[in-house]
């Protein structure tokens, strides 16, 4: 949580107190992850209007202070030009008459400006690349540079990061306690409407060998994933792991994962779904940089391959290095991901909070003698 100090310091940002209109339709992570700096907005005395997509619908709803406006954001995205202009004038329609303090198109995509068009707002803005005021600076963690943009504050010293606003009144777990540590994977994701994100995957035969070895450890091994994830289901058929790919909704999720010990996961929307629960976190990076992704919070660590790559980070935001053969995940190995597990298992039975941190393995990279 953001220290009392820290809060006042955001909460002495001058906005009339009004409206505030935030349009970020997905993916889970980059909502997650703006939601503080919404909550920033709200202890401010603002209503906070949300233009969102279906997929994330659920989680806005969590917080009774959200207001969300559903669009048909695939319809947006993808569809023809007509499409899009139903969509466009539907939200028009809804928003008709309302007056914002500000107005926040979370995007770099200069169309999406006709979005706000119509809408009266004190202030706009849109990401933009060229404009460093307006832009998630890389290295710095995306939570941080959300709050910086929404509530306009300087690009100066603030000590202390702020965490994930736990999620409210998730319902009770669907899968109950047996007594043992209950470790959760992850083992597909990486995906949205518009990309698959395969170089953000850890190996599925690395998640089978760490399921094995955790098994081994006494302790109970749960796989979770949408609909989507299935395709990784046949990779677990020989070990006694339950499998809930594609049987939870959203907020079934949260609920489980609150009540886990910890989660195992890449770069994807779980990851961020873990970050407002209280469950331990061990995540696995290679071409994104976890210093922007890694939920704020005690219990969560990532281990960040590709030590000594050039390359690292490859992704820039839009997309990834043509890599033939994801070197930088395959360095880090079950054995690695296993220790960090033992170790968030043993704190929290001492009841210890561990701080968060990145971990990085050893370097692969083999060094060349050039003889002149």
């Amino acid at each position: 949580m953001v220290a009392a100090r820290d809060q006042g310091v955001l909460a002495s940002v001058v906005f009339i107190k009004m409206r505030v209109l935030i349009l970020k339709f997905g993916a889970i992570g980059d909502v997650i992850m703006t939601i503080p700096a919404a909550h920033q907005l709200h202890l401010q005395g603002n209503e906070i209007d949300w233009v969102c997509g279906g997929a994330v619908l659920p989680i806005l709803k969590l917080y009774p202070w959200i207001n969300p406006i559903v669009i048909d954001d695939r319809a947006l995205l993808t569809g023809s030009a007509i499409a899009k202009l139903k969509v466009l004038l539907r939200l028009w329609k809804q928003l008709a008459g309302r007056s914002y303090s500000l107005a926040a198109t979370l995007y770099y995509d200069k169309r999406y400006r006709a979005l706000t068009l119509p809408i009266r707002a004190q202030r706009k803005l849109l990401l933009s690349h060229a404009d460093r005021n307006l832009r998630l600076l890389p290295g710095r963690h995306h939570t941080d540079e959300f709050a910086r943009i929404l509530l306009n504050l300087p690009d100066q010293v603030r000590p202390l990061p702020l965490a994930p606003v736990p999620a409210e009144d998730l319902p009770p777990s669907p899968l109950p306690r047996i007594g043992k540590p209950r470790v959760i994977l992850a083992p597909a994701g990486a995906k949205n409407m518009l990309a698959d994100d395969l170089l953000r995957r850890w190996q599925p035969e690395n998640y089978v060998a760490l399921a094995a070895s955790l098994l081994d450890h006494g302790i109970e091994v749960v796989l979770i994933g949408g609909p989507g994830d299935a395709w990784i289901q046949p990779q677990f058929s020989s070990l006694p792991v339950t499998d809930l790919i594609g049987q939870l909704a959203l907020p079934q999720t949260l609920a489980l994962l609150d009540e886990a010990d910890v989660l195992v996961t890449h770069d994807t929307g779980p990851l961020h779904l873990a970050g407002i629960t209280r469950t331990g976190i061990v995540s696995i990076f290679g071409p994104t940089d976890p210093r922007g992704r890694l939920p704020q919070r005690p219990g969560t660590v990532a281990i960040w391959g590709g030590e000594g790559f050039a390359c690292r980070p490859c992704y820039d935001g839009h997309s990834f290095a043509p890599c033939p053969a994801n070197d930088c995940m395959a360095q880090i190995t079950p054995t690695m991901v296993l220790a960090e597990v033992l170790k968030l298992l043993e704190a929290r039975a001492a009841g210890t909070l561990l701080p968060p941190r990145i971990a990085i393995p050893p370097s692969t990279i083999q060094l060349i003698t050039i003889d002149e």
